[in-house]
């Protein structure tokens, strides 16, 4: 193998690995650019909305999406279908079924708990429910989007062609809890059920072939905590105007001060919900051989 045949395949694109780096490369470069450059909008941003993480949030979503952009034109030389963020992924059915892969295990979860006696709904202090949902989606938004972005999009794709998607899955699912370590309360159990959660939102990916879609199940997931149930996300408090959910119940099942992402209800949930996946898939694949 020559020095040139160890960096650039047979297709005179990078190989594999190199790709990788040069993408995360990219990412680093992309976000001191648009942190730099979009530094007051993003500033005046995160005032408008009073809530901490907002510009940040915006910011590396816009950085990510540029990075994408140049890896896949200079990088790859393939379209964005290629990382399932083309067109045909974005359709309004893929969102909403989408958001509904998200939104509904965690909901059923927390429902179990409360009508279990393990959660209990508590008046807050009274506030503007549709402001406070505003400004949190304004911050979820973006949040969800850039994780997505840099734990299934670029990355993940280029592991599963690479050494295969059970791979992909392993590693970026393990990143995406580790990810999470800084969050307040990270205990171990919370970090395992993020890890899940980072392989309920890959099989997602791949049973939609949408990054949108895994984005709006992030999104759906994260929205019904913060803005339905008033709860923690990942440990981090949101605005609860009127009523809370609050623990009555042993931390391994609700998941305690990180919310209830972080016990085992969630995670039977989103068990639940890959049952579905797969038997949906195995059905339509039965149905395509019957005919």
């Amino acid at each position: 193998m020559t020095a040139r045949e160890m960096f650039v395949g047979a297709d005179g694109r990078p190989r594999a690995l190199w790709r990788l780096i040069l993408f995360i490369v990219l990412v680093v470069a992309c976000s001191v650019v648009v942190f730099t450059a979009l530094a007051v909008p993003l500033s005046y941003l995160e005032r408008v909305n009073g809530l901490q993480g907002t510009s940040e949030a915006t910011g590396l979503t816009v950085s990510l999406l540029l990075a994408h952009w140049l890896a896949l034109r200079f990088l790859d030389r393939r379209p964005v279908s290629s990382v399932w963020m083309g067109v045909e992924a974005a359709r309004p059915r893929a969102l909403l079924y989408g958001f509904a892969l998200g939104a509904l295990p965690i909901a059923a979860a927390t429902l179990a708990l409360v009508l279990g006696g393990q959660l209990d709904v508590a008046d807050a202090p009274e506030g503007a429910w549709l402001n406070a949902a505003l400004r949190v989606t304004l911050l979820l938004a973006p949040a969800a989007l850039y994780e997505e972005l840099f734990s299934r999009g670029y990355i993940f794709v280029t592991l599963g062609r690479w050494l295969g998607w059970p791979v992909a899955v392993a590693l970026t699912s393990i990143a995406f809890g580790l990810l999470h370590v800084p969050n307040p309360g990270a205990d171990p159990l919370p970090i395992v059920m993020v890890t899940l959660a980072g392989v309920y939102l890959a099989v997602v990916l791949l049973a939609t072939r949408s990054l949108y879609a895994a984005w709006m199940a992030h999104l759906g997931w994260n929205w019904v905590m913060a803005v339905v149930l008033h709860v923690a996300v990942s440990g981090l408090p949101f605005p609860r105007p009127g009523y809370e959910i609050v623990d009555d119940g042993p931390d391994w099942l609700t998941g305690g001060a990180w919310g209830p992402e972080g016990g085992v209800a969630a995670g039977a949930g989103m068990l639940g919900a890959m049952a579905y996946l797969y038997w949906r898939h195995a059905r339509r694949t039965n149905e395509h051989i019957e005919r």
